[in-house]
């Protein structure tokens, strides 16, 4: 089969397409799936570079989720799911024609979703049900602070956040991206590269602060989230992009009874993913189906260029979703043509 690699970690450049990959086979509990579309992630660009290796067992070949036609079952696994179009998150793999997929990580793609918008939603969807909702413990009438507000991250978590009655504040870097994130439903968007965003939230919260911070920066930005918090405020962390270590002052943490908490997904039990995401297909997924959650796209590219989608990621232009066309016929802009 065709799939994305790389014989040596690196810049974007060091990925290439081989045609000789081998198709994985399904074991106990897994479906094999003829892949339409790959979402690309940041983590994705991580492991390219050498920084997060793959847990034990998962597939080398990038990719974390992905959404296509379940064309071979596993032991254990009803045959009446062949044939059937589904969204997955993955352990790894996607970037291929086939990809191995537990049966407990899938949910099935409404007619309101084009494939490549599907292909966009597990990793996101997943996230910040887990972070915002599970370890934020967010909830209706909250105040929800999120930064790198128009990535694909930011921007799902603006929809859930919204769509739960929750306000919503963001940072980002161009008041071109602010308005985007304004656009999906932010309340509030800041420009961090013009404006100080604590005193920002401040001044928008008449000085109360928010509940929860959704954090993909860390580094210096985790002591100012911490001023940012109200009293029994959630600080989630999710990525590390602003640098691994935090200075905080601890007196203030216990002064306003605060929690600091943060996870990582990937090398969670498929157990625990797939408690998630029956969670989420009784909680989260039905506002997918009415049309209420819908990724916001930026670019589709070929699978033959993601080196491309990997270097627009990593250059920040981006708004919303970057996927990978798997089929070469499929178009890079025809986004309700695949079904």
């Amino acid at each position: 089969m065709r799939a994305t690699g790389y014989a040596e970690t690196g810049g974007p450049e060091v990925l290439g397409l081989r045609e000789d990959a081998a198709v994985p086979r399904p074991g106990a509990g897994e479906v094999l799936l003829k892949v339409a579309y790959a979402g690309v992630n940041r983590p994705d660009c991580i492991q390219r570079a050498g920084h997060y290796p793959p847990p034990p067992g998962a597939s080398p070949i990038l990719g974390l989720e992905a959404s296509g036609e379940i064309v071979a079952v596993g032991e254990g696994v009803d045959v009446s799911w062949l044939g059937e179009q589904v969204c997955a998150l993955t352990p790894g793999g996607a970037y291929a024609e086939y990809c191995v997929v537990p049966e407990g990580h899938m949910l099935p793609v409404p007619d309101v979703l084009t494939m490549a918008e599907a292909a966009a939603l597990p990793e996101t969807l997943f996230t910040v049900w887990h972070n915002v909702f599970q370890r934020g413990m967010a909830r209706d009438g909250e105040m929800l602070l999120v930064h790198g507000g128009t990535s694909g991250i930011g921007t799902m978590a603006i929809m859930l956040a919204k769509a739960f009655g929750l306000g919503v504040i963001v940072t980002a870097g161009s008041e071109e991206k602010c308005d985007a994130a304004r656009a999906v439903g932010a309340d509030h968007a800041i420009d961090y590269k013009t404006t100080d965003f604590v005193e920002a939230v401040g001044l928008i919260t008449g000085g109360d602060g928010v509940d929860v911070v959704l954090d993909m920066v860390s580094g210096d930005y985790v002591s100012r989230n911490l001023k940012c918090l109200k009293p029994d405020g959630r600080h989630v962390t999710i990525a590390v992009l602003g640098g691994l270590k935090a200075q905080i002052n601890m007196a203030l943490v216990m002064s306003k009874r605060l929690v600091l908490t943060g996870s990582t997904l990937r090398p969670r039990s498929d157990a625990f993913k797939t408690a998630l995401r029956d969670e989420i297909a009784r909680e989260a997924w039905p506002l997918v189906e009415d049309g209420t959650i819908r990724p916001v796209m930026d670019e589709i590219f070929a699978l033959a260029d993601a080196d491309k989608a990997h270097a627009r990621m990593e250059n920040g232009d981006h708004i919303g979703k970057i996927v990978l066309a798997i089929d070469e016929d499929l178009s890079r802009s025809g986004l309700s043509s695949d079904r």
